[in-house]
């Protein structure tokens, strides 16, 4: 399981978050502070060190926890192609702002004097987003190693594991946060889940980072990025040729192939992109919605 095509085809919000939070990492390590922006009750409360809560949200204090948070990170990207980057923007704010909070009131609670109490990192993220892996993310793969049984989903939960045990509580107490921020989420708390960025916003991060940070970024002539037939070519077959021929075209290997990492049977695959037109972003909402009757 790899999570779809390699890169960031269809992720253009993970591509930018995992940049800033390497690049925040690398910069702080550099000055030596990166072991310094965990978050502590001396911190919030009594030197009122806001811009740490900013700053420990994308930086991790650790060159093990970078390399692990990355890769979760880059894994988990198959969830923007799945709902699309507007809605997986809302996730990332919901999960990091909720998370942050549940820290804050955590501290308060234990009013403990410690230094760095808590680790930084996006932790919020990246064990919110275990909530769907394990929901909605099937197992396509098992297999044995000693007589212990794992799965192609094994390798994700034993990162995840590291990454949570990293810096002992200091790591556990804002995993435990993004894992609850994960699952209020999840339960559609004051309908999230439906919520939307206004396009100004979408357009204006677009503008500011990448250009493609739109729900459908505008295809290359010939074949889109999966592998799918472009819009522009379909409507020039269209006028060409009879309807019905232009929705009987066999879904490519490449969109099959994507669907399939995700988890989801080859067959069934191949039957929602017939449903779709070849459009991967709707045969994922069938599969998905097939699996929830």
């Amino acid at each position: 399981m790899n999570g779809g095509p390699s890169g960031f085809h269809n992720a253009p919000v993970t591509k930018a978050f995992v940049i800033t939070s390497a690049l925040f990492t690398v910069v702080f390590g550099i000055q030596g502070r990166s072991s310094k922006l965990g978050l502590s009750y001396q911190d919030i409360f009594e030197k009122f060190r806001i811009w740490k809560l900013i700053m420990s949200t994308f930086s991790f204090s650790s060159t093990p926890e970078l390399m692990f948070g990355l890769y979760l990170l880059y894994y988990f990207r198959v969830f923007e192609r799945q709902i699309g980057s507007n809605k997986y923007s809302v996730f990332i704010f919901f999960s990091g702002s909720v998370s942050l909070l549940l820290e804050v009131f955590l501290l308060s609670l234990l009013k403990d004097t410690t230094t760095n109490l808590l680790t930084s990192g996006p932790y919020g993220l990246i064990f919110a987003s275990f909530i769907p892996f394990y929901l909605d993310i099937p197992v396509s793969t098992r297999f044995r190693v000693f007589g212990v049984n794992f799965s192609d989903k094994s390798f994700i939960y034993l990162a995840g594991v590291q990454l949570l045990l990293s810096s002992w509580k200091r790591s556990i107490f804002p995993g435990v946060c993004g894992i609850i921020a994960g699952s209020l989420y999840r339960l559609n708390i004051l309908g999230i889940r439906k919520a939307k960025f206004p396009e100004f916003v979408a357009s204006f991060f677009s503008r500011l980072s990448f250009p493609s940070f739109s729900n459908s970024p505008p295809p290359a002539p010939g074949r889109n990025i999966v592998g799918t037939i472009s819009p522009n070519t379909g409507r020039r077959a269209e006028r060409s040729q009879p309807a019905p021929m232009a929705s009987s075209v066999e879904p490519s290997e490449e969109a099959i192939a994507t669907l399939v990492s995700m988890g989801f049977d080859r067959n069934a695959a191949r039957q929602a992109l017939v449903h779709a037109r070849n459009d991967v972003n709707a045969a994922t909402n069938i599969l998905l919605e097939a699996q929830s009757h």
